[in-house]
């Protein structure tokens, strides 16, 4: 079989028959004349380079990984090659801003790429997925000159961006970093500090690397509000785009790390090096958040793309593995089925075309934001895409990790051998979980955060919009039932949300129902892509009885057997926090 194949079809489902994609774009300014047919033109040729370019490299990267040396870092066998090719045949302008050399494409076209390229090699995928965060930043923040001199760079790919936020002693709480900035008097400043887990810190992809750094100037006040943001090229261009040379900072080390191996993570020694002021001065944490939160929904979609690859390779090797005997004693027969080994791919299958249709979804949302006309709808599809970014990033990556460890067990004890390569998926995927901001922070930051946008409106204004969406008449009785079932659960999220939301004031409270009250809210929307799903199904007649009959199948199993959990969660979320800050953890054995 092929290392990994592009998901097409359900795709072209969603974008022709669930979202009416094409009304969308065709009343949003910049983007009338954009349809599925162009976009699925498009997904198809990515999905191409994804299958035959990057996935042969995902098991060469796993085994060499990158290497350091005087020169600087070596990437596995392959990697430079595919970059040029990547460059070569424009995936990295996709989305990028057309005055500075981008094609404009929508929002969906890149995420749905993202989510291939992650399903194909997570490890190449990353050396682009960071850039598109740096544009974001620079594109927000950052001076005419500055945009002007490095968008049209970062767009094109032949420079690609990072991020440069942790410290040995400052990870989540960023107000703890030490890394300096002087000014010299020239307009510039100088970076002097060090970075760990930095990214795609260095490569020999060629080109330029330009890294976004948080540091203080020599005023800054103490904690957060002290910090910049500074641009700080590998080779250093003034604002006239002349060269000076190389900057003065080095990778000090590559991490060794669990998974993402063929990703060069490096730790980064500042000294002195030269960089530029992105946005205001003391503001540099307003200006990075601009990039963390594109990059939240990128690695969303790399927990959606490692899920989608794992499950394809287990269910290619279940529908060959012969194990057993039948319910009549015939056999041996494919351990496909057998019943436990159906309910782990459907888990499966059921999480991720209901996630990639919440992708689609807030995608489409992104784009009102950007280019709507009508400024009320601007502002409801912003408040949309800032409450789901945290629910998608944490439930995305938690479901993505819990799926290839279920495709692992599929394969048994050949699972934990490397040559079936399915253990490279559940390293990789591991990650996700962690970086570009924790799924307990992305939990918090909905509980203690997001549902107080609005005045505390904006979940209700969420939840309003489902309910509308799952009551229809005149339908099919299963159609009508799943709709009540996510419906009820809907019912039970509002008046979870209206009890924690009395006790935001009291951090224990939060700290303790946050984790359970994002999978719930997670698992209500995922309910209600299913029914969206499942009613487009039935219409689809040019998709074939199978489809209609799979959604319908995938519907019920996540109705019957996914969303329960919801009522556990729900119980867990009203338990309080005694249980938990009670505890006196310096004896706790």
């Amino acid at each position: 079989m092929r290392d990994y194949s592009p998901p097409m079809e359900d795709i072209a489902f969603l974008l022709r028959q669930v979202f009416e994609f094409d009304a969308v774009m065709s009343r949003l300014p910049g983007q009338e004349e954009m349809n599925a047919d162009m976009a699925l033109a498009v997904l198809e040729a990515g999905g191409r380079y994804c299958a035959d370019v990057a996935a042969p490299l995902n098991r060469i990267g796993d085994i060499e990984g990158c290497m350091l040396d005087d020169i600087g870092v070596r990437t596995p066998t392959g990697f430079k090659n595919a970059w040029k090719t990547f460059v070569k045949d424009g995936w990295p302008t996709l989305s990028g801003d057309p005055d500075f050399g981008g094609q404009g494409l929508p929002r969906i076209v890149q995420l749905l790429f993202d989510e291939m390229l992650a399903g194909a090699n997570m490890s190449f995928g990353l050396y682009s997925g960071l850039t598109h965060g740096a544009i974001e930043a620079i594109a927000h923040h950052g001076s005419e000159e500055l945009k002007a001199l490095w968008l049209p760079k970062l767009i094109s790919g032949t420079c690609t961006g990072v991020m440069a936020l942790t410290e040995p002693a400052a990870g989540t709480d960023l107000g703890l970093i030490r890394t300096r900035a002087e000014p010299s008097g020239d307009g510039t400043y100088r970076i002097t500090g060090s970075k760990i887990f930095i990214t795609a810190g260095d490569h020999d992809f060629g080109g330029n690397i330009v890294h976004l750094v948080l540091a203080r100037l020599p005023d800054a006040v103490p904690g957060v509000k002290g910090i910049s943001l500074f641009l700080v090229p590998k080779f250093i261009y003034d604002l006239d785009g002349a060269s000076g040379g190389r900057n003065s900072f080095s990778v000090g080390s590559i991490e060794k790390k669990m998974g993402i191996r063929g990703q060069a993570t490096c730790a980064m020694n500042y000294e002195n090096a030269a960089g530029w002021l992105v946005g205001e001065a003391g503001r540099g944490l307003n200006a990075m958040f601009t990039m963390m939160n594109a990059e939240r929904l990128f690695v969303a979609m790399q927990g959606l793309g490692l899920a989608e690859a794992a499950v394809q390779r287990s269910l290619a090797y279940a529908r060959e593995r012969l194990q057993g005997k039948a319910a009549n004693g015939e056999g041996p027969i494919a351990i496909i089925h057998h019943g436990d080994v159906k309910r782990m791919h459907l888990t499966g299958k059921a999480f991720i075309e209901a996630a990639r249709a919440l992708a689609v979804w807030t995608a489409l949302e992104m784009e009102k934001q950007e280019r709507s006309a009508d400024p009320a709808e601007r502002h409801s599809s912003a408040g949309f895409v800032a409450l789901l970014t945290p629910v998608i990033k944490a439930s995305f990556t938690d479901m993505g990790f819990e799926t290839t460890v279920l495709a692992q067990q599929v394969f048994g004890g050949h699972g934990y051998i490397t040559d079936s390569g399915i253990e490279q998926f559940v390293r990789d995927a591991r990650i996700t979980q962690i970086y570009e901001g924790t799924n307990g922070i992305q939990a918090l930051d909905l509980l203690g955060r997001k549902l107080l946008m609005d005045n505390g409106e904006l979940p209700f204004r969420l939840f309003r919009l489902i309910r509308s969406e799952l009551s229809v008449d005149n339908e099919a009785e299963d159609l009508k039932s799943w709709a009540n079932a996510v419906d009820d659960a809907l019912s039970r999220l509002e008046d979870l949300t209206r009890h924690l939301m009395r006790y935001l004031h009291d951090i224990d409270d939060v700290n303790a129902a946050a984790h359970d009250y994002l999978q719930f809210f997670a698992l209500v929307c995922y309910g209600w892509m299913w029914v969206r799903m499942a009613r487009a199904a039935s219409l689809a007649t040019q998709f074939g009885s199978n489809v209609t009959l799979r959604k319908h199948h995938l519907c019920r199993f996540f109705v019957e057997r996914i969303l329960p959990r919801t009522r556990a969660l729900d119980a867990s979320a009203r338990a309080g926090s005694d249980a938990i800050k009670n505890v006196d953890m310096t004896g706790f054995v």
